[in-house]
C-alpha cells in the first residue's frame, strides 16, 4: 500500500472536500481523486460517500482516518527520533576512562554532555589504559580518555591531546627530600622505589624508566602494585619512594607530592574509532573540543 495514498486520504477526509485538500496538499484535484479511488479499489471498500451533497465518511472511511491519524503521529514521531539521534541527541554513550588523570575535568565534560543532550544515555566505565583502547577498538566502548599505548597506532583508532601530566615523586613525609620544593631525577638513585606496574600502563612505566636512564641510574624497584593508589601505601609505610603523575594526589599526611626535574609528562588522550560517524560521540567531541578551547582561553590551566 502506497504511503501517499493514505496521505492523500487523510487530507481528504479531514477537510470533507477533495478541493480543499488539493490545495492543502498542492496536487491537481484529478490527481487526487484518482489516487483515493485506487485506494479504494486496493482495499476494496468505499471510503468516503460522495452521492450527497456534503461528503461523508463510510464506517470503513472513518476507521481508516482513526488508523492512519495514528500511523502519521507514530510516522512523525519515528523521523523527529531519526532526526535527533542523527545529531547525537538520542542514544547511548559508552565511555572508558582512567581514574585519577580524568577526575579533574570528566564531570565537568559529563554534565555538560547531560545538559545539552539529556536524551542520551550515559554508560561509564574505569578500565586500565591498555584496556579502554582495547574496547574502544573492538566497538565495546564508544569513546575512551587514557593514556596512549604502545599498540595505539595498530589498532587504528583517532586520538586527541587532552593534557600533559607532569610526573612528581611520591615521598614519605619523613624522608630526607619531603622537604625539597623539586627533586631531580639523579637523587632517586640507589632509592627503593615503587612504580605501577607494566601490565597496567606500559607507557607511562616506560616512561619512568626512560627519566631515569637519561639520569644516569637504573631505579631499584622494590613494588610493583597493580593499582596506582596502592603505591601511595606503600608511600605512607615508608616502603619507598613513588613515582606517580600529579592528579595521584596523597590522601594522608604520610605522603608528599613533589615534582621532578627535569620535567616528564604523560599524555592524557581521547580515542575514538575511526569507523563510522557515531553521532553520540560527535557531539561528545563537541563538547571536548569547546572545553579544551576554554583551557587554551585561559592559558592552559589544566595542563
Amino acid at each position: 500500500m502506497d504511503l501517499r495514498h493514505l496521505r492523500y486520504f487523510h487530507a481528504v477526509a479531514e477537510e470533507l472536500s477533495f478541493s480543499k485538500a488539493a490545495r492543502r496538499l498542492r496536487i491537481a484535484q484529478p490527481a487526487l481523486s484518482r489516487a483515493v479511488q485506487e485506494l479504494e479499489a486496493e482495499i476494496g471498500s468505499l471510503l468516503l460517500d460522495r452521492k450527497r451533497r456534503a461528503m461523508r465518511l463510510t464506517p470503513g472511511g472513518e476507521a481508516l482516518l482513526r488508523e492512519t491519524g495514528f500511523l502519521f503521529e507514530r510516522l512523525d514521531e519515528a523521523v523527529r527520533r531519526v532526526r535527533r539521534a542523527a545529531a547525537g541527541e538520542v542514544g547511548e554513550l559508552r565511555l572508558g576512562y582512567i581514574g585519577p588523570p580524568t577526575r579533574a575535568f570528566l564531570g565537568n565534560l559529563l554534565k555538560a554532555y547531560h545538559h545539552r543532550y539529556p536524551g542520551v544515555t550515559i554508560v561509564l566505565e574505569e578500565r586500565t589504559p591498555e584496556r579502554v583502547w582495547e574496547m574502544v577498538s573492538k566497538g565495546r566502548l564508544s569513546v575512551g580518555l587514557t593514556r596512549p599505548v604502545l599498540a595505539h597506532e595498530a589498532l587504528g583508532l583517532q586520538s586527541l591531546l587532552l593534557c600533559q601530566e607532569r610526573l612528581c615523586a611520591a615521598v614519605p613525609s619523613d624522608h630526607r627530600l619531603a622537604a625539597a620544593k623539586t627533586i631531580a631525577w639523579k637523587e632517586l638513585a640507589g632509592e627503593p622505589v615503587v612504580l605501577l606496574a607494566r601490565r597496567e600502563g606500559a607507557g607511562s612505566h616506560d616512561t619512568i624508566l626512560a627519566a631515569c636512564a637519561a639520569a644516569g641510574f637504573a631505579p631499584r624497584i622494590v613494588h610493583t602494585p597493580s593499582v596506582i593508589g596502592t603505591i601511595l601505601r606503600y608511600v605512607e609505610a615508608g616502603s619507598g619512594i613513588g613515582i606517580v603523575p600529579e592528579s595521584v594526589t596523597p590522601e594522608t599526611p604520610e605522603a608528599k607530592l613533589i615534582p621532578l626535574t627535569p620535567e616528564e609528562t604523560l599524555p592524557v588522550v581521547m580515542v575514538w574509532s575511526r569507523e563510522g560517524d557515531d553521532p553520540a560521540v560527535t557531539a561528545f567531541r563537541g563538547i571536548v573540543e569547546e572545553w579544551l578551547e576554554a583551557q587554551e582561553g585561559r592559558g592552559g590551566a589544566d595542563r
